[in-house]
């Protein structure tokens, strides 16, 4: 701060400048040493707490002279304009100075303030200073009322017109000048009157303010905030601060590290000063341990935004109370930072109506429901994201090479550093400032550190989000970080929930504490939170790696499995290897593993000796090509959920999984030895059969016609399958893939209705044709019946699937025929394919498509293909309204299309020899995006291609 001036003398005198005679003895310098006041002008070392504005010895030798005494004497440091060091007709650069290096502007609204045109500057270029630096303006009215200002009014109307007779009447100063007196004569200030308060009660009142306000100070926001500014910018306009009619919550919401708080104090910073009080409520995690806490930030918030100091709360109920009668009038701003707890909200922020009109408040959080459960909408949470990467680099740079010590670093260990960092700003300033100074070989063993122990300061900061979970909502946390980042949520949820977890919450939940992020199905972790997770298990046991959690490291797993060295500790191990390895493992491996719940084995191979037991409290085991023959269970009841043994040597005997009642999932795809699928009685609570590529599957078991749960049926690739059930009636089955049986004849009769299959996929079978029962597929969205060679003919019924949406022929060659709805005289005006949007019949030999004509079907067909058959005449079908793309291509006896939809844009006739009509409209509606003929053709309207 600058040099206080000296404190005012009651005796002091300022001459006024028009009283100034040109042969006075008293130069400016005399004024400038002899007078406090002049001192305080003169000095503009530094910045100045208050600027005074005045005109007038009445104001000066006696209300002005005592408010600068009384700030003065609270050690306000205070610019004072004095008329008598002013020269020519311009506020000089000094004063201007002045007014910008000042936080508060005191204006003193005299008889005769408008009467000087450098007074009028002058309040113009404060209101300039508040519009553009924030500065607080206050307006004081000495003997004049707040009308004749904004107005104006009486004396200072008589000295506006002298301004515009001199300047002239359409004068842009004088236009400017009377919209500054507007402006801040709008402002609230004080107002003396002959006959009211003293002045002496009234400089109390306006010192009490002015050191209100001051101690209103920034707070500091960080060394360098990169990226800062660009979001403060974003946040003010959610805030909408415009309007006052309103009490505003918002939230900043973002993983630990994130620059939640940084980012909360430079908004608070750039609009504090717009409140009629403000409060930051720093570390409210930390800060409010127990209702104790509470109370003491009841007290603090209470007493920053009423300043009273002595003020206090009993207990947080009262503090509810207090807060609820005394804030709401008061317009505030108040930052909750770091908040945990809803109990925390409902302490210092339970509603809206405890704060006046246009009062903000912005709370920071790592967990996004309680801003939810606060009742704040998702238009007023603001994510906070990691920074970009030149914002990364900058911010990184400027901690690592601060300055003149920059110096040249190779740049493959500063995008180590910065792909460690991955744009995490706490991170970045951690880690730039422990490399700086220091030389390359030094940065190298560094990152190759935290590459195998994370850095402690940002650790703890993150671990804090971890701390907060339920123990289910840990486990689920640490298996992501150790072995799912970057897999599909459906099999995560698979995974996890076999485990008797409740996934669906526990994974929200991580979700809003922003320990991972959902994109496109797949789950995300910030690599630092994914390293902070496999510290935690590390530091389970540092010196024995049987007794950790969870396995993830290769060598780890081999040292465990080798040496059998696991305990009851392990709970799961997942080694999802790039590339084959071998890993020895004797027959006790994991005898000593009671506790395993998860095996998951990618590209490991292993040369076994002997039987290999396996705990019965395994729920998860995936491990392809996996001698199955050796693995053994003790006795009694499983719970395994899911058995994965892709192109392993299974051979399904009787009684395989009698004691497997909790299998949902099994996988054996590709596993070449299986002839017979396995009795699903004794799995009746199996879900998923997945036999993709067993070529010498033969048989179906009966089983399969009545499962109760089953409901994802996979059988493509089975090339040697030739028996199915006589009958379908799994309830529950919702997918059924046939693709590729092709030495499968017969399709099951469906005497019950199936309300779930949506899929039927028969590509490639042998069927000859579908049973008339087909219509009890009322669920089914997708049929495929492409490259069914042997399709003769479709029945009736098909037209009874109302919810089917794609209809797949393609490639039926021996289809020449596809069926006529028969009318029903009991429901005349059934629409029949009401759904149905794709229907492809290309290579069918079809030799007519009038069953196109029939009012009554294909309301929302949108692509149509009938490529290569050998109908003469493709008629018209106006209630095809919603067609979009036909293809006739190869049609060789085509020789008229009738009239197309409106909305067509893609019309395929390429080698069409025969063609010889298309419907004029084609052309002239000029709307297709493709058109091809590629034939010779008379248009049946002389209309040619230019139009």
């Amino acid at each position: 701060m600058p040099k206080k001036s000296k404190r005012v003398q009651s005796d002091i005198h300022i001459r006024d400048r028009a009283a100034t005679r040109p042969d006075t003895k008293h130069s400016e310098e005399a004024h400038q040493t002899s007078s406090p006041l002049m001192a305080a002008s003169s000095d503009l070392k530094g910045n100045y707490d208050v600027f005074l504005s005045f005109r007038g010895t009445d104001v000066r030798n006696n209300f002005l002279s005592h408010l600068y005494a009384a700030l003065d004497q609270k050690g306000i440091y205070t610019y004072i304009d004095s008329e008598e060091l002013r020269k020519g007709k311009q506020i000089t650069p000094a004063l201007i100075k002045a007014i910008e290096d000042s936080r508060i502007a005191i204006i003193i609204f005299s008889k005769d303030y408008a009467s000087s045109p450098w007074c009028l500057k002058e309040v113009e270029k404060i209101m300039e200073c508040k519009e553009q630096r924030g500065l607080i303006v206050f307006p004081v009215f000495y003997k004049v009322e707040p009308k004749e200002v904004r107005t104006p009014r009486g004396s200072y109307r008589e000295a506006m017109v002298k301004h515009e007779n001199k300047f002239g009447r359409d004068s842009e100063e004088v236009k400017r000048w009377e919209k500054a007196l507007l402006d801040a004569g709008s402002l609230s200030g004080w107002e003396l009157k002959d006959k009211d308060e003293a002045e002496a009660d009234l400089i109390k009142r306006i010192v009490q303010e002015i050191s209100m306000q001051l101690d209103r100070t920034p707070l500091h926001v960080a060394k360098h905030p990169v990226g800062i500014p660009r979001q403060v910018v974003k946040l003010k306009s959610m805030l909408n601060l415009e309007s006052c009619d309103d009490v505003l919550m918002i939230g900043l919401w973002g993983q630990g590290g994130i620059g939640k708080t940084t980012l909360a104090k430079a908004l608070y910073n750039d609009i504090f000063r717009g409140f009629e009080a403000s409060c930051f409520l720093a570390n409210v995690r930390e800060t409010s341990k127990d209702s104790k806490d509470l109370v003491h930030l009841q007290e603090k918030l209470l007493s920053e935004i009423l300043v009273e100091k002595e003020l206090t709360v009993f207990n947080v109920d009262g503090g509810i109370n207090l807060m609820q009668h005394r804030l709401c009038r008061k317009r505030v701003l108040l930052v909750l930072d770091d908040v945990n707890d809803v109990k925390q909200l409902n302490a210092l922020a339970g509603g809206r109506e405890w704060f006046g009109k246009g009062s903000r408040i912005i709370i920071t959080t790592r967990d996004n429901h309680l801003l939810t459960v606060h009742e704040i909408d998702e238009d007023h949470i603001y994510e906070v994201n990691i920074l970009d990467d030149w914002e990364a680099l900058e911010l990184f740079n400027k901690h690592a090479f601060p300055g003149s010590k920059e110096k040249v670093m190779r740049r493959d260990l500063v995008d180590g550093a910065l792909h460690y960092a991955d744009g995490l700003p706490l991170a970045l300033v951690v880690l730039g400032s422990y490399l700086c100074g220091r030389r390359e070989q030094e940065w190298a063993s560094a990152l190759n550190k935290l590459d195998k122990s994370p850095d402690k300061t940002i650790n703890d900061v993150l671990k804090l989000s971890y701390d907060g979970l339920e123990d289910c909502e840990k486990e689920i946390f640490l298996d992501i970080a150790c072995f799912f980042k970057g897999k599909s949520i459906q099999y995560i949820m698979e995974v996890l929930n076999s485990c008797d977890f409740d996934t669906t919450i526990g994974v929200q939940v991580l979700v809003e504490k922003s320990l991972i992020t959902k994109e496109m199905a797949i789950v995300h972790m910030h690599d630092l939170i994914q390293l902070m997770g496999m510290d935690i298990v590390k530091q389970e046991c540092h010196d024995d790696l049987g007794r950790r959690s969870r396995l993830w490291l290769c060598e780890d797993v081999r040292d465990v499995l080798s040496g059998d060295m696991g305990t009851d500790s392990v709970k799961a191990i997942v080694l999802d290897l790039p590339t084959i390895e071998a890993i020895s493992i004797g027959p006790d491996a994991f005898t000593n593993m009671r506790r395993l719940r998860l095996l998951i084995m990618i590209n490991v191979h292993s040369s076994f000796q002997g039987p290999i037991y396996l705990p019965n409290n395994l729920r998860w085991f995936q491990w392809p090509e996996c001698p199955f023959s050796i693995l053994k269970f003790p006795p009694g009841p499983k719970k395994l959920v899911k058995l994965d043994l892709c192109k392993s040597n299974i051979q399904v005997v009787v009684d395989q999984f009698k004691d497997f009642k909790n299998l949902k999932f099994l996988c054996f795809r590709e596993c070449l030895s299986m002839v017979c699928m396995p009795n699903l009685n004794l799995t009746p609570n199996l879900e998923k059969l997945d036999l993709y590529g067993c070529k010498n599957l033969e048989y179906a078991h009966q089983s399969v016609a009545y499962h109760a749960k089953l409901r994802w049926l996979n059988l493509e690739g089975c090339s040697n399958l030739h028996h199915l059930p006589d009958v379908l009636q799994t309830k529950n089955l919702q997918l059924l893939n046939l693709t590729g049986c092709s030495k499968l004849e017969r399709f099951p009769d469906i005497p019950n209705k199936m309300k779930r299959l949506q899929e039927l996929s028969l590509k490639g079978t042998s069927i000859k044709e579908l049973p008339a029962s087909i219509e009890n597929l009322v669920s089914l969205v997708n049929l495929s019946l492409v490259n069914c060679k042997k399709m003769t003919n479709l029945p009736s019924s098909i037209y009874n699937l109302p919810e089917l949406v794609y209809l797949l022929l393609d490639g039926c060659s021996k289809l020449i025929k596809f069926p006529k709805e028969e009318d029903s005289s009991d429901l005349p005006s059934k629409t029949r394919f009401p759904n149905l949007q794709i229907l492809t019949l290309g290579g069918c030999n079809l030799l007519e498509v009038e069953f196109l004509e029939k009012y009554s079907c294909f309301p929302n067909l949108r692509a149509l293909d009938l490529s290569e058959n050998n109908f003469a005449e493709l008629p018209m079908c106006p209630h095809l309204h919603d067609l979009r793309e036909s293809d006739v291509s190869e049609c060789q006896q085509l020789q008229k299309i009738g009239s197309v939809s409106m909305k067509l844009r893609d019309l395929a006739a390429t080698n069409c020899e025969s063609l010889s009509k298309i419907p004029s409209d084609v052309l002239s509606i000029g709307r297709l995006s493709g058109l091809c003929l590629g034939c010779k053709v008379r248009l049946s309207l002389p209309i040619s291609l230019s139009d």
